[in-house]
């Protein structure tokens, strides 16, 4: 059975994080789509959608990061966005009601997106993930963590890159409820951390 482990990606390497983000359709985002206002976005050049997702991961630092770093037997395969939800701009600035629910709720850290390298997909890689989520949650002090998963209907296929914000059921394995179905394919999901209200 493969060993899996993760780290916060500023206890990653560079080369960790790069390895993950190249071989992977993030490599043109770099988790930035969530991170900056709409015209900032399409009036960004890779260069600068490389450096911030370096400067935000924060590797060899004592942070704060902006994700943690999967590995399979000590190789790094893949990688999960979780931060504190006011991290997330274009969650609060876009217009489909499921990016600005409960605005009120405090210490929410969003986890938006899920990137795992060619060759380790359909591998379980991303449950391990959600799961990490969890552990690291409790370990920075959340109180909510919270998706935006895709829940495909029954028979239907989606794209990888579709699938980046993951499936509902990666999440419902890792402990997370669904508290809202705002459209017919996106689910709003929460855990409860230990310690939280």
């Amino acid at each position: 059975m493969p060993e899996f482990s993760w780290l916060p990606a500023n206890r990653a390497a560079v080369e960790d994080v790069e390895a993950v983000f190249a071989a992977s359709g993030a490599n043109k985002c770099r988790c930035q789509a969530l991170k900056v206002p709409d015209w900032i976005w399409r009036d960004s050049t890779q260069e600068q959608r490389d450096a911030a997702l370096l400067e935000q991961t924060a590797c060899g630092t004592a942070g704060p990061t902006s994700g943690l770093i999967g590995y399979v037997d000590g190789e790094a395969a893949g990688w999960v966005a979780v931060e504190p939800r006011e991290n997330y701009p274009r969650l609060w600035s876009r217009k489909q009601a499921w990016m600005r629910m409960d605005p009120e709720l405090e210490g929410v850290w969003s986890v938006t997106c899920f990137v795992v390298r060619k060759g380790m997909r359909k591998t379980g890689l991303t449950y391990e993930l959600a799961a990490a989520t969890v552990e690291y949650g409790e370990q920075v002090g959340a109180r909510v963590l919270e998706g935006y998963p895709i829940e495909p209907p029954p028979g239907k296929a989606v794209i990888w890159d579709e699938a980046s914000v993951g499936l509902l059921q990666i999440f419902l394995e890792a402990g997370y409820d669904v508290v809202a179905s705002p459209t017919l394919r996106r689910r709003v999901v929460r855990r409860q951390l230990a310690g939280s209200p």
